[in-house]
């Protein structure tokens, strides 16, 4: 089962987007134009939602939107499948602007490409789990022994085969949340938008959750909005993170961008309880390595370079910038005074690599073992760059402190 997209440009777009409840669309208007529209919207006993909000979000990506309550990020979800209106603003999904199509067309767009996971479980009790699972296929009409198939399929991918024959009060509500999501799944909508759905579980099972869905999300690559107020959350399955603080956006970046460069001190505060070690990975940290040899190096001549540089180790590559080992001061003598040698004869395999894309919380423990930093090295072998001890200690340290190195 995988979701069908189109193939150019993003999946869904919000360009100044405003919500503002309570007040009609004239009093709204000026509501938006004032200088503070917050202040205005309570003052006109209004209330605003969201204000001058933009953001894409790309084919495939898992986005979420994050904030404390009332920050809006429910407003802006509900606004990109329509069910809260925007009151200015254009929301564009496959390039089509949802707010200016016809009734008839906004259920199409809603049948066909939307979605919906929401907090609580929303079954109805008196079917049964396959059923659950099936009602959107129902409401769109299909046959009774496609639906079955296809929420049994749903089902058995959200860890739920063999329990289609149960009714809603025999699971968990860990199970029941499953349910929730075998059901859109069962729809195979392009986008899937997710308010706050695991927010109710407990510890264990909301990560079990988490684990399901990025999962899920690498065998599909479903366009998938996601909205927590759980940065840990956030950060463990978001592709980019948009935070949210009354009504408006703040910033928006991957999550280890967010964590390392907060855009301000709102940020900043916010990301200072997040496991760091967790969410910063080894391209986060990279720093150049300090010194490279070439292969055909001469020994003298690297010796004296690594007496310029201060170091007691050196990077040797080949002609390709496949790393080849590390050469010391030591083995550098030694073969030096063999005569006839190259750095690449003093070569040696006294340093740790570690891909990419690992976690501080992987490789911290290493470093610091070797004369030469933890080694990041790409899937051709090729030397990218080093990730120094003190950059470490730096990185998990708290967000203020290294906003401001």
């Amino acid at each position: 089962m995988t979701a069908a997209h189109r193939a150019d440009g993003p999946a869904i777009v919000g360009r100044d987007l405003a919500k503002v409840y309570g007040l009609n669309a004239r009093t709204a208007a000026r509501v938006l134009a004032s200088e503070d529209p917050a202040a205005a919207a309570a003052a006109a006993r209004g209330h605003l939602g969201a204000h001058d909000v933009s953001f894409s979000v790309d084919r495939g990506e898992m986005f979420v939107v994050m904030g404390l309550s009332g920050s809006g990020k429910s407003t802006v979800l509900r606004m990109i499948n329509l069910l809260n209106r925007p009151t200015a603003g254009r929301l564009l999904i496959d390039g089509e602007d949802a707010t200016q199509v016809s009734p008839a067309r906004l259920r199409a767009l809603r049948n066909e490409k939307i979605g919906m996971v929401f907090q609580h479980f929303s079954l109805f009790p008196h079917r049964t789990i396959r059923d659950n699972a099936a009602y959107g296929l129902k409401v769109r009409g299909v046959a009774k022994a496609e639906r079955r198939e296809r929420a049994d399929v749903a089902l058995a991918r959200v860890g739920l085969e063999g329990r289609g024959d149960r009714f809603p009060h025999e699971l968990s509500g860990g199970m029941r949340q499953r349910v929730g999501l075998a059901r859109a799944l069962a729809v195979d909508p392009p986008i899937l938008l997710m308010d706050e759905p695991f927010s109710a579980l407990d510890p264990l099972i909301r990560r079990d959750m988490q684990d399901l869905l990025v999962d899920l999300q690498a065998a599909d690559r479903r366009t998938i909005v996601f909205v927590t107020h759980d940065l840990n959350e956030a950060m463990r399955i978001g592709d980019r993170v948009m935070v949210m603080r009354d009504g408006r956006v703040v910033q928006v970046a991957p999550g280890p961008e967010i964590v390392a460069h907060p855009a301000d001190d709102y940020v900043s505060e916010f990301v200072s309880d997040v496991d760091r070690a967790r969410v910063l990975s080894a391209t986060d940290l990279l720093r150049p390595a300090r010194l490279v040899l070439r292969h055909d190096d001469r020994p003298a001549d690297a010796l004296l370079r690594l007496g310029q540089n201060e170091v007691t180790g050196a990077f040797v590559v080949d002609d390709h910038q496949r790393l080849l080992g590390v050469a010391t001061a030591d083995r550098l003598a030694e073969v030096g005074r063999r005569g006839d040698a190259a750095a690449r004869d003093a070569v040696g395999a006294d340093y740790r690599t570690v891909a990419a894309g690992a976690v501080v919380g992987d490789f911290m423990h290493l470093a610091g073992r070797h004369v030469v930093p933890l080694t990041v090295v790409d899937d051709d072998g090729r030397l990218v760059g080093v990730v120094p001890r003190a950059v470490i200690l730096s990185a998990l340290s708290s967000s203020r402190e290294v906003a401001h190195a």
